[in-house]
């Protein structure tokens, strides 16, 4: 019973953090994650669209910062699979979530005797990033900006 209730949980977190796409080009073979960049606008030179893709943070992702990187990676990671080099970000959106406080209360008489309870319960859940980007192919990508030199 117990192993069934921990297999339950467990597919639920992990189907709140899938990423799904929509193919509206010819995939390519898989490429490692680390050719694949995010592009907020157009590359110059044009490229091929590969996919629509679909993503979330996970449901323990806490800081926006870390739930944007989340959702940029599994970006990043889906275009991987499918072999495009690069992701048009098409834009982010905060999920549902949040805190919510239940009380309950409850009275009877049985037998002569009466009795009461009561009980509050707190569920705490961050908000999910959600994402959407255009997994995409460059043809000849620019090269990456060199990082800024640190100041003195």
């Amino acid at each position: 019973m117990i192993r069934a209730i921990v297999l339950a949980a467990t597919t639920v977190l992990l189907s709140a953090c899938a990423t799904s796409h929509m193919l509206v080009g010819q995939p390519r073979p898989p490429i490692d994650v680390a050719q694949v960049r995010v592009y907020h606008a157009p590359p110059p030179g044009g490229f091929e669209q590969i996919a629509v893709i679909e993503t979330a943070s996970g449901p323990v992702t806490y800081g926006e910062q870390n739930k944007l990187n989340a959702v940029l990676n599994n970006l990043r990671k889906e275009a991987a699979k499918l072999g495009a080099n690069g992701v048009l970000l098409q834009g982010t959106a905060d999920g549902y979530g949040g805190t919510s406080v239940g009380v309950g209360t409850g009275v009877g008489r049985y037998g002569g005797h009466s009795y009461s309870s009561g009980g509050i319960g707190v569920s705490i859940s961050p908000r999910t990033k959600h994402a959407t980007g255009i997994a995409i192919h460059v043809p000849n990508p620019p090269p990456p900006r060199p990082a800024p030199a640190p100041t003195p």
